[in-house]
């Protein structure tokens, strides 16, 4: 016996023209979505280096980035419903040309208050295009497209993460900084021309536009926003220290309250919380919490340990990550789509799960000599782990929801496509620096002045800085010898975060035997319905 799909009878229904060029529907669904990851993962990476370039201080590139990501997340959530009132030619066509033009003009930029105020514009620009392009497949695509184009915009979180790498030390060390920015101008107008091309002119829908619910956007767009900040800065104010991060995740939390608050009284809600309450969405949105957690052991883990304790730049570490994390996606992504037109979604979910857990504890019997090659098959199974369990999600929650009441679903998703990772980054680099004190305090507590061990190094080290004075080489001997206090630590803290991505994995695991199978679909190979 099957369970319908359970209708969701409050919020804007999310029905669209069919596109009669496909094709170009789907070159823009991949422009757009790979531009968005493309950028932020660049911005990640490159931003030392976009610091010396535009002559920041560490405050001021902190804020920096900040401020280009917590537009994203400003503007995010309410992309689908705008979509669906407006059609996405009008909220992607001009937004694609002002955005290749603030990409180009940016590197031209010397005044800072400028510079923060063009990336405010360049984040909520590019906050658009992601959630813009979903709402294509759903609105405006057949549903025979939708598997491979949700695979293509799958594909991208796993390949623009690790080829990112490679791009960033490619622009910074060879090309020049400036085209982090400038490969955008050349792309972005080529997203318009297929968008243009792909989606179909569809009227204003006046009878959404006129019930519009601003004031339930607003305190969720905004909450979402101040949340973010006070995460994002918490790391480096040191957390409830610093006014600033209690005042951001006060209010943040206050508006994300008055949302739901107004959600339930308004009559005509925006993203209506009824969209969470089926069983098989709620599991999933936890199961996708858990991925996008589990997911940092290769985002922030392998990258990070290789740059702090193996002194390796992003162009040393790209090859790596491009080869064995970039390359497989290509095999692994076809096969998740053929196994999920085959055997019950849970199982694929478990197997990308599964990998993560494997990658996970591999990465948790690392050592200070690691390098390269020790990371190899980390890598490959992160890469089985992106493929088998994003991909899956997103297939799941498709199977298990009324696709013409997609747009407040889309609100809540796009809450944990940007403030789930971003977050979740902020909290592991949180962890990843608590765990280092409390190593190295451990440590020293072991290296006692006149012990024969610290001694026995103490003059090894002196007599490598023979050539300097007594005074400056026993100076010299004794900061070698911290460092390598501090350069184990950091090995202990990074075992520590791999195992505590482990239990994260864990977790998704156990989330997923709670699901009941899928109702019968276009999505749901027969004999595994529920």
């Amino acid at each position: 016996m099957t369970s319908p799909i359970p209708a969701l009878d409050i919020g804007p229904i999310s029905k669209g023209a069919r596109s009669h060029h496909p094709l170009f529907a789907i070159g823009a669904v991949m422009i757009g979505s790979y531009i968005a990851s493309f950028d932020s993962r660049l911005f990640a990476i490159g931003l030392a280096d976009l610091k010396g370039a535009f002559s920041l201080s560490f405050d001021e590139g902190a804020w920096l980035g900040t401020a280009a990501f917590g537009s994203q997340i400003l503007i995010a959530p309410a992309v689908s419903w705008l979509a669906t009132v407006f059609g996405v030619r009008r909220i992607f066509i001009v937004p694609s040309l002002l955005y290749a033009a603030i990409s180009l003009f940016i590197p031209f930029i010397g005044d800072y208050e400028a510079l923060l105020a063009l990336h405010v514009i360049r984040g909520l620009l590019l906050g658009l295009f992601v959630p813009a392009t979903v709402m294509i497949i759903f609105r405006n695509l057949p549903m025979s497209w939708w598997l491979p184009a949700i695979a293509l915009y799958a594909f991208r979180t796993p390949f623009t993460l690790n080829a990112g790498v490679s791009f960033g030390g490619l622009y910074a060390q060879t090309i020049g900084w400036q085209w982090m920015y400038w490969q955008d101008a050349l792309v972005a107008p080529l997203m318009g021309i297929f968008m243009y091309l792909g989606a179909p002119h569809e009227r204003v829908n006046r009878e959404l536009l006129f019930k519009a619910d601003w004031g339930g956007m607003l305190l969720f767009g905004a909450g979402l926003t101040l949340l973010y900040v006070g995460l994002d800065q918490g790391n480096r104010l040191n957390w409830l220290e610093s006014g600033v991060v209690v005042a951001t995740l006060a209010g943040g939390v206050t508006l994300i309250l008055a949302f739901f608050l107004n959600e339930w009284l308004v009559r005509e809600p925006w993203a209506s919380a009824t969209v969470l309450m089926s069983r098989n969405i709620s599991l999933m949105l936890v199961a996708t919490v858990f991925f996008t957690l589990t997911c940092i052991s290769n985002t922030t883990l392998v990258p990070n340990f290789l740059a702090t304790v193996g002194q390796l730049r992003p162009e040393q570490t790209g090859s790596l990550l491009l080869l064995y994390g970039t390359l497989p996606l290509f095999i692994l992504v076809p096969a998740c789509v053929f196994l999920l037109r085959r055997i019950d979604k849970r199982f694929v979910m478990m197997l990308g799960f599964s990998a993560f857990a494997a990658a996970s504890l591999l990465g948790a019997t690392l050592s200070p000599d690691w390098r390269l090659d020790n990371f190899i098959p980390v890598v490959v199974l992160q890469s089985i782990g992106y493929s088998f369990t994003f991909l899956t999600v997103i297939v799941f929650a498709v199977a298990n929801l009324n696709p013409a009441r997609a747009t407040a679903f889309s609100a809540y998703i796009q809450v944990l496509r940007l403030g789930g990772t971003q977050i979740g980054v902020a909290l592991m680099g949180t962890y990843i620096r608590v765990r280092e004190q409390i190593h190295s305090n451990l440590l020293g507590q072991h290296l006692v002045n006149g012990d024969e061990s610290v001694t026995q190094s103490l003059n090894a080290w002196t007599s490598l800085f023979s050539a300097d004075e007594m005074s400056l080489g026993n100076a010299k001997a004794m900061s070698a010898l911290s460092s390598a206090v501090q350069k184990q630590a950091y090995v202990l803290a990074y075992i520590d975060g791999f195992w505590l991505t482990f239990w994260v994995a864990i977790l998704g695991l156990a989330t997923i035997v709670f699901m009941a199978g899928s109702p019968a679909g276009p999505f749901t190979p027969k004999g595994t319905e529920a």
